[in-house]
């Protein structure tokens, strides 16, 4: 039951809250559309297994769940592919790179200062690029706020992660600049 009256009929997760706020709504959704789909030399289902991870270390189960979802549309998985990054990809053939910006979004994750200058060097070591690294901290800093916007106000969210496949393919096909709205369970 969220914290706040929402409108009747609101959807779930951060959708209702856009809802309820539309002059906040825009400005949120344009930065999620260009951290997650806009042009980037990470693939849109690397950044959405980026806001997947920090998401499931925030415990934020919508989230998590719909942005693995995306990534699941993004890489061409199944739902099960969701339960891959909830154990940090261990049977994935990821790039170092990949794992290496793993590292640092969840340094970010944790907190802003918890990034080293040994977390960067390991990551440029494997490859990746100041603008690969910007894009990592800025959207795990983004989605530590959007998982606290999230559950902060207590949104609800289907306990199935296959209820979010149609999340998923929407945010992967649409984008996010226009809302989502379900059905309630």
């Amino acid at each position: 039951m969220p914290h706040i009256n929402l409108p009747p009929g609101h959807s779930p997760g951060i959708s209702g809250l856009l809802m309820y706020r539309p002059e906040t709504a825009h400005p949120l959704r344009e930065l999620v559309e260009i951290l997650l789909l806009g042009p980037s030399t990470l693939t849109p289902g690397e950044r959405e297994i980026i806001a997947s991870s920090v998401s499931w270390w925030n415990n934020c189960h919508f989230c998590h769940t719909s942005h693995g979802a995306a990534a699941c549309v993004h890489l061409g998985r199944g739902s099960e592919f969701i339960d891959q990054i909830k154990a940090c990809l261990p049977d994935e053939p990821l790039s170092p790179k990949m794992r290496a910006l793993l590292h640092v979004a969840h340094q970010v994750q944790r907190g802003g200062k918890h990034v080293t200058e040994e977390d960067i060097a390991q990551a440029k070591q494997t490859g990746a690029t100041d603008l690969e690294i910007y894009d990592t901290v800025l959207i795990a800093a983004a989605f530590c706020m959007f998982n606290r916007y999230v559950d902060g106000l207590g949104t609800w969210a289907w306990p199935e992660k296959e209820r979010f496949m149609e999340i998923g393919e929407k945010m992967a096909h649409e984008g996010y600049m226009r809302p989502y709205i379900p059905e309630k369970p």
